[in-house]
């Protein structure tokens, strides 16, 4: 089973950046897909963006364009870049992989990290 380490969250400003990293365990991880999911108090958690194997890339309409994710097939990383960030930005964010992008999407996932808390004030 793949093993997924978060690090990077923290407490910001509205309109500060931040870059979330991922770390991940397993022989596969260069064909496999990577992203990120959020989950705010109260609410479901919901998909961020993600990164084909091919390097393709993925993103919810409430980041598109403040958000960019990548990854490193040799450290075995994938990271989440987040700019402009807002106040409803604020929940645990959360690495995750699957074998195709249309099955990480709908949460049919083989691995969750531990989740990383990004916290940002108005």
């Amino acid at each position: 089973q793949v093993q997924l380490v978060e690090s990077g969250g923290g407490l910001v400003q509205a309109g500060d950046s931040l870059r979330l990293s991922c770390a991940a365990s397993g022989r596969t991880f260069s064909s496999r897909a990577m992203g990120w999911f959020r989950q705010a108090p109260g609410k479901d958690r919901e998909f961020v963006a993600a990164i084909s194997g091919g390097y393709s890339t993925y993103y919810a309409d409430s980041v598109k364009g403040r958000v960019a994710i990548s990854r490193d097939n040799v450290k075995k990383t994938v990271s989440l870049q987040m700019n402009s960030l807002k106040p409803e930005d604020t929940a645990v964010y959360y690495c995750t992989t699957s074998m195709s992008v249309a099955s990480l999407k709908t949460h049919r996932v083989d691995s969750w990290g531990q989740g990383t808390q990004v916290t940002v004030s108005s």
